[in-house]
């Protein structure tokens, strides 16, 4: 098979696209409070950051109708998506209203806390970094639960899962 080679640029955007794409991500969703109401946001650019202190990041798009109640927003919650959970992933990637369609809680911060996910960070924000045309987001980590469980992944476009041991 060949291999495409090209520097990234205007006009090679969608060939960097499809590069970025050969790599497989898990997929989360970023819940919290705005003032209309609950908001959610699916997002598969997490990562850990420190563990001592426990910090995690996520990199939402600037050009995101909710980009700016999620870099304001001072308590957000990040949850592993579990293998099972494509219509919450999906759903989340198109609007980020729509919580009633499933089971969740608010927090003693008042964020929405998705039920059935793999993994949940609750946190506060710690600092948000300009990153291009995203901003790259610090949460400090107050409380975090996961289960056991295959977490769903994202990878070429596609929701897949991991035949992988638990």
């Amino acid at each position: 098979m060949t291999e495409h080679s090209f520097a990234p640029g205007p006009d090679t955007a969608r060939d960097f696209r499809d590069a970025l794409g050969c790599f497989g991500t898990g997929v989360t969703v970023v819940t919290a409070q705005s003032p209309q109401g609950p908001l959610g946001m699916t997002a598969n650019s997490f990562a850990s950051l420190s563990l001592e202190p426990p910090l995690v990041l996520w990199a939402p798009a600037k050009t995101s109708r909710r980009f700016d109640s999620f870099a304001k927003a001072r308590h957000f919650a990040i949850h592993v998506m579990a293998e099972d959970q494509h219509d919450l992933a999906r759903h989340f990637a198109r609007r980020g209203d729509g919580f009633d369609a499933f089971d969740w809680t608010s927090s003693d911060r008042d964020v929405p806390i998705l039920a059935g996910c793999l993994a949940r960070f609750e946190c506060h924000l710690s600092a948000v970094h300009d990153a291009g045309d995203h901003a790259i987001i610090v949460g400090h980590v107050d409380h975090a639960a996961y289960r056991p469980g295959q977490g769903l992944i994202f990878k070429r476009g596609q929701y897949g899962g991991f035949s992988g041991l638990d």
